[in-house]
């Protein structure tokens, strides 16, 4: 993959979107969104993220046109309001952000920094990390973790399964000591909920998962679980649950209307995503039911606490940015040197070959005759490139990429082609040196070719 090229990105999350659009966001899994993205014409790398609160997608494209047309049909279930297109700089920026906690519902979170990296790992599977997205999501990573060690952006945050746990005890009646709860789920979330209700000493509590043994492992690791069962027993344990608490993988509804007791007052919340609860569930008698939504009334007050050091994040945000764009500049410039010298030196092997071929025929060569001509040739690639090579790396560093790209069609022939040359030959000159000087190059005919600085450096040598 070529170290070149655009970051696109597409993300439909809490920040604007309803539950149920980032869940119809998510109808497709992250790996099927890769495949499908990597199908594309144009796109050489991908990634997806999906979490209970944003479903994003990510492409690389030798331009912003190609990856946006690439990513317009992420969503096409969601209203236009609710997705939000990002161009190279404003990825980079989000996926820090995403990373650091401060994009999440629940600011300064930690469990976002685990998602990306499995994210990262599930693309990297699909062979669909290249160069660029490697340094994007690397850096994403390294801001994520510094954000958590050296500022206090985590401390006092809570976790979406804690914040469940808040707005119960802040909307249900009874004290939570005599409050019946149920967690549907034994992953990560449902984890989370699982240990926030035992710390709250709630009354009796059960785990119901459709694999058992996790939900037995679960009970093992928090004490408070009085009974870990699997979903078979779900009617039951749904009627005797005064709070249920959901955060399932499922595609499908895990409790529906049909499961629940008429009349029987019970709260259920649901952190999972897709979606546990089947909505119509709120129409019963006595059942109230909470999403991911309601839970930002909670997690308001205590992101409050953690705002200094959200500001702390941004700064240290701008500089890693800062530090990320010089380094894909770089890149991108020295593309187009190696190409240029390599050129030079295909040209060189070639002149070298037939100088010592003459010299030869004229008499013996010593070995160190040889070396000698040899560190000519490369003297004076040295420099002729030495002023071209400034060049390419000023026209990086003052985002001309009119010049990166003349350089790259002039010194490197398969520049044009989305797969670019074979690197296992080396890239011939687009134009033959045939022995000339540079003061006997036709420089007006070169005009078109060659950015205007690099002839006049090279007329100055």
């Amino acid at each position: 993959m070529r170290d070149s090229g655009v970051i696109s990105g597409v993300s439909v999350a809490h920040d604007r979107a309803s539950v149920r659009e980032i869940e119809a966001a998510s109808s497709d899994d992250v790996q099927t969104v890769v495949e499908r993205l990597l199908a594309r014409d144009g796109v050489s790398e991908a990634f997806s993220l999906q979490t209970c609160n944003r479903a994003e997608a990510y492409v690389v494209t030798d331009d912003a046109t190609d990856g946006r047309r690439a990513l317009d049909d992420f969503a096409p279930d969601v209203r236009d309001g609710s997705v939000r297109y990002m161009d190279h700089e404003e990825t980079l920026r989000h996926l820090m952000r995403v990373a650091s906690g401060l994009e999440s519902l629940v600011l300064g979170e930690d469990q976002i920094l685990g998602q990306v990296k499995a994210g990262i790992e599930a693309a990297r599977e699909q062979d669909a990390i290249g160069p660029m997205l490697e340094d994007a999501l690397m850096k994403a990573v390294h801001v994520g973790e510094r954000a958590r060690e050296e500022t206090a952006i985590n401390e006092g945050a809570v976790s979406l399964g804690s914040a469940a746990v808040r707005l119960a005890r802040a909307e249900l009646d009874a004290p939570i000591g005599e409050v019946d709860a149920l967690v549907v789920g034994a992953g990560e979330m449902g984890t989370l909920a699982t240990k926030a209700l035992a710390s709250v000493d709630v009354g009796d509590l059960v785990v119901a998962n459709r694999t058992v043994a996790n939900a037995r492992h679960l009970a093992r690791e928090v004490p408070g679980v009085s009974k870990a069962t699997g979903l078979g027993d779900l009617r039951g344990r749904l009627r005797d649950a005064d709070l249920v608490i959901t955060a399932t993988s499922s595609p499908e509804y895990v409790v529906t209307p049909a499961e629940l007791a008429d009349g029987s007052e019970t709260m259920l919340i649901d952190i999972a995503q897709p979606r546990d609860v089947d909505p119509a569930a709120a129409d019963l008698d006595g059942v109230r039911v909470r999403d991911i939504d309601d839970l930002e009334t909670v997690t308001d007050r205590t992101a409050e606490r953690r705002e200094r050091a959200a500001r702390e994040v941004e700064a240290m945000i701008d500089d890693e940015f800062d530090r990320l764009l010089a380094a894909y500049k770089r890149k991108r410039a020295d593309e187009a040197i190696s190409s240029m010298y390599e050129a030079a030196e295909h040209v060189k092997r070639r002149e070298v070959s037939t100088a010592l071929s003459k010299l030869e025929a004229q008499g013996d060569l010593t070995d160190e005759q040889r070396e000698t001509v040899e560190s000519l040739a490369d003297a004076l690639i040295g420099q002729i490139l030495a002023a071209p090579t400034k060049s390419l790396r000023d026209a990086a560093g003052d985002d001309d990429w009119t010049t990166i790209q003349t350089a790259m069609r002039l010194f490197d022939p398969g520049f044009d082609d989305l797969g670019g040359s074979d690197p296992a030959e080396p890239s011939g000159p687009s134009i033959e040196f045939s022995g000339e000087s540079p003061e006997d190059l036709d420089r007006e005919a070169l005009e078109g070719e060659v950015p205007r600085r690099v002839l006049e450096q090279l007329s100055d040598d």
